[in-house]
C-alpha cells in the first residue's frame, strides 16, 4: 500500500464567487447610499472582476460589499487581489482578480517550511500548481497540516485528497 498523502491546493469554488458577485450587485442596486452613483460590479473575463462607480469612495465601498459577500460564502480574502480605484473618463474603475493555484515560488516556500520542520519520512513534491505531501505516518501529515495552517503564506490554502 502507498504512503499516506494529501494535496495542498489554492482553489476557490467559482460558483460561490459568482453567487457572491451576484449578491453584491443586487445589494449595490438596492442600497440607498449607492443610488444615483452608477456603481456596478461585473465579471471581466474568467477570473477578473470590475467595479465601476462615479465617485472614488463609492468604488471603495463597493469593494467592501463584495468582500463581505465573499466572507459570508466562506471564501478567503487571500484569494482576491484588488487594485486601487483608477479614473477612467468620468468613472472610477477598480480591477480585481480571483487567484487560483500556487505559484512556483510560493510552492518552494511551502516545501522549504515543511523540510525545515524535519519530520521523518515526510516529503513535499511540487506538481504544477499544487503540492503533494506524503509521509510514513498519518500523524506526521496532520502535524504538517497544522504547521501550514499556523503560517501565513499570503494565499488561501486548502488540503485535499487526504488518504
Amino acid at each position: 500500500m502507498a504512503d499516506p498523502s494529501f494535496d495542498v491546493v489554492s482553489k476557490v469554488d467559482r460558483q460561490e464567487v459568482d453567487n457572491a458577485l451576484n449578491q453584491a450587485a443586487k445589494e449595490l442596486s438596492q442600497r440607498f447610499d449607492f443610488r444615483g452613483t452608477g456603481t456596478s460590479i461585473s465579471w471581466a473575463g474568467e477570473e477578473a472582476v470590475t467595479i465601476e462607480s462615479e465617485t472614488e469612495e463609492r468604488a471603495k465601498a463597493a469593494v467592501e460589499v463584495f468582500k463581505e459577500k465573499l466572507i459570508k460564502r466562506n471564501i478567503s480574502l487571500k484569494a482576491l487581489e484588488v487594485g486601487e480605484p483608477a479614473v477612467s473618463g468620468r468613472t472610477y474603475k477598480v480591477s480585481g482578480k480571483i487567484l487560483q493555484g500556487i505559484a512556483a515560488e510560493k510552492a518552494k516556500e511551502i516545501s522549504k517550511t515543511i523540510r525545515d520542520e524535519k519530520l521523518k519520512g515526510v516529503q513535499a513534491q511540487i506538481q504544477g500548481d499544487q503540492l503533494r505531501v506524503s509521509g510514513k505516518k498519518k500523524d506526521d501529515l496532520q502535524a504538517v497540516i497544522a504547521l501550514l495552517k499556523s503560517k501565513d503564506f499570503g494565499i488561501a490554502l486548502q488540503f485535499t485528497n487526504y488518504r
